[in-house]
């Protein structure tokens, strides 16, 4: 059975197939953020994110009688906006990750006014940054879509078109490798576990 919203998704999408840009309005601005935000993780660059974000929409515009309108737009938006960042990525020889909103959840909200917790927390992000920097594009898409945008492993292996295993294989293996670089950090890590 169709959900509400894949429902809602299908019935824009054939509109976008019929010519009607309010329609393809209507998607942007229903999955814009989590579009820009899935691109700025792995790109780290505002700008590189925001080309990528202009860039799926005109994809979903020019293919939209390809899409299936029986489900969520949701997958298919991550695929082109993971394809688009490895592209990106390839050309420009860069291994970017964003790791802002993560790190707002490693350091408590309360204290970010004190300035010692402001420059360690700026300290354990670059750190991160630094560590994630060094990861495989393989480990690092997965890393970003799992952690940051919440994705289960099934959706990233649809996502990525990929068997589950690998998606699995591939987070072990990027987890274990930011843990050994993280514990070779000379930054102290006193709230954070990496299990």
């Amino acid at each position: 059975m169709i959900k509400s919203a894949d429902t809602a998704d299908g019935q824009l999408i054939v509109r976008v197939c019929q010519g009607d840009l309010e329609a393809l309005g209507e998607l942007y601005n229903r999955y814009r953020m989590q579009v820009f935000r899935t691109a700025l993780a792995i790109t780290r660059n505002r700008e590189t994110a925001e080309d990528i974000l202009q860039e799926v929409f005109l994809k979903l515009h020019r293919y939209a009688e390809r899409i299936d309108t029986s489900l969520s737009l949701g997958p298919w938006l991550y695929r082109v906006t993971a394809n688009l960042c490895y592209t990106h990525i390839s050309r420009q020889k860069r291994w970017l990750a964003a790791l802002e909103d993560a790190i707002e959840n490693v350091v408590a909200p309360s204290s970010r006014s004190c300035p010692e917790l402001r420059f360690e927390r700026s300290e354990v992000q670059d750190v991160l940054q630094q560590a994630i920097d060094l990861l495989s594009p393989n480990q690092k898409i997965v890393i970003v879509l799992h952690y940051l945008a919440g994705l289960s492993l099934k959706e990233i292996a649809d996502i990525l078109q990929v068997p589950e295993g690998t998606v699995k294989s591939r987070l072990y293996y990027g987890r274990e490798n930011l843990r050994r670089k993280l514990a070779s950090s000379r930054v102290l890590f006193p709230e954070v576990t990496y299990e």
